[in-house]
């Protein structure tokens, strides 16, 4: 039963979020504080105890960064010594002649994709992010509509392909043919991610001004644009790395008995932690003593890199304890209360309960997990739906408008150098483009199998 309680837990979650945003938007303030303040008054006015609120804040903050700054620093490294090389000029280069500079927009969804595939989203745009800026510079284009098609990319096969971890977890849960699913994610992610990218970035982009002077993009612009740059396939190899290491980690248990040294092994390298690692010392050999620098000077730029990333990564943390701080003090649970008492068909109920996790915690993971440990029960007794479908319905409803809770919105606004109401026009509005779409193929899907 839906009671006053529930109700007022997500009026009290609502009111947070637009008063964090107009504490940011119109009161100018800081946006770390602004998070935290929220955080506090939410917690508060929902009850929680007073002993508990900055634990659970500070346990949000901590669980995000344990993941986060890893990736955001190792990314930024290894973005630092693609941009001094040239290999990230490179690769845009290449881009440019194969697509043509009218439709790079087309080359930017289809990488995105590509290297989204075997990793977490936050990893794939750090190691995206140094092309994305040398593609818009080159071609003298909108880092809308450069970036938000390579976003969109990342966050399609984040949520709805196998074999990205998040989207398998979703499939193993519904006891769902991965195989099966691999293919109707396909036929549903791939449109998708053509009208949430470069279609929507084109519709968009006119009506962004981006401010001329970016810092992140200005750490990653080449000091010499005449230097020998290093080779397609070369800088290729050194991108795509850790990538690969990702798809043998996820494939251990098809390679290598479970349990065994080989297994746990190609699960440690795999893993996206070790794998960045093992790629940024690797691009301190491809793209640094083979393009003539000295230790000194790749220390110094994997020093210098890492100042402009200081404020992206509290930021990050501190959406982290915003979203700790909606599960605990029970507005999760009154949403999960507020769906499962809706009455609706089970493919909605499973976007729709996803959907509503991923607006409260900001994680598309958590929502996906929560929302199919939900249903998979319910969809045990019930007729008529594929599990392959209520995998990627789940996965859809995960990747509903990003806002101020989730990490990926303060990746994207402060690599983009956009204001909060302009990262929500673009990057927010491109998620739920991605969610209802995703909802309506799916839907399309289950009348014709």
């Amino acid at each position: 039963m839906i009671d006053h309680h529930n109700i007022f837990l997500l009026v009290a979650a609502s009111v947070s979020v637009v008063g964090l945003i107009l504490l940011i938007t119109i009161f100018k303030l800081n946006p770390f504080i602004s998070l935290f303040l929220a955080a506090l008054s939410l917690a508060v006015v929902t009850g929680m105890p007073f002993s508990t609120i900055v634990h659970s804040f500070e346990t949000g903050v901590g669980g995000t960064l344990g993941h986060i700054a890893i990736v955001v620093a190792l990314g930024t490294m290894l973005g630092k010594m693609m941009a001094e090389s040239g290999g990230a000029d490179q690769i845009a280069y290449t881009l440019i002649r194969i697509f043509g500079e009218k439709n790079i927009h087309w080359a930017m969804v289809v990488i995105g994709l590509l290297v989204g595939l075997p990793a977490f989203f936050e990893v794939g745009f750090v190691l995206l992010i140094p092309i994305a800026f040398t593609v818009a510079r080159r071609t003298r284009t909108s880092l809308i509509l450069v970036g938000l098609p390579m976003v969109a990319g990342l966050s399609v096969v984040h949520g709805l392909v196998p074999p990205h971890p998040a989207a398998l977890m979703a499939a193993t849960i519904y006891k769902a043919d991965v195989g099966r699913t691999i293919f109707y994610a396909l036929l549903i992610g791939l449109p998708t991610a053509i009208i949430a990218g470069p279609f929507y970035a084109k519709l968009i982009a006119p009506h962004v001004t981006l401010a001329a002077d970016n810092p992140m993009a200005a750490e990653f612009a080449d000091p010499d644009p005449n230097r020998k740059l290093p080779t397609f396939s070369l800088t290729l190899l050194t991108i795509l790395l850790p990538v690969l290491l990702m798809l043998i980690g996820s494939w251990a248990d098809a390679i290598s008995r479970p349990g065994n040294m080989m297994n746990e092994s190609l699960h440690f390298i795999g893993n996206d932690d070790m794998a960045l690692l093992i790629g940024v010392l690797f691009s301190f050999f491809t793209l640094g003593k083979l393009s003539g620098f000295t230790r000194d000077t790749i220390l110094r730029f994997s020093n210098e890199c890492l100042a402009p990333t200081a404020s992206i990564t509290l930021l990050v943390g501190a959406g982290g304890g915003f979203g700790r701080i909606l599960q605990d003090s029970g507005v999760s649970k009154a949403i999960i209360v507020v769906a499962l008492h809706s009455h609706i068909p089970l493919l909605l109920l499973a976007w729709l309960l996803a959907a509503l996790m991923r607006l409260a915690t900001g994680s598309a993971t958590v929502a996906m997990t929560t929302a199919a440990g939900i249903i998979a029960p319910i969809a045990l007794h019930s007729t008529g739906v594929h599990p392959e479908l209520l995998a990627i319905a789940t996965g859809a409803g995960s990747l509903i408008f990003s806002h101020v809770n989730d990490g990926g919105f303060w990746l994207v606004k402060e690599y983009f150098n956009m204001s909060v109401a302009q990262t929500i026009k673009t990057w927010s509005v491109c998620e739920t483009i991605i969610s209802v779409v995703a909802l309506l193929l799916t839907v399309a899907l289950s009348l014709v199998i």
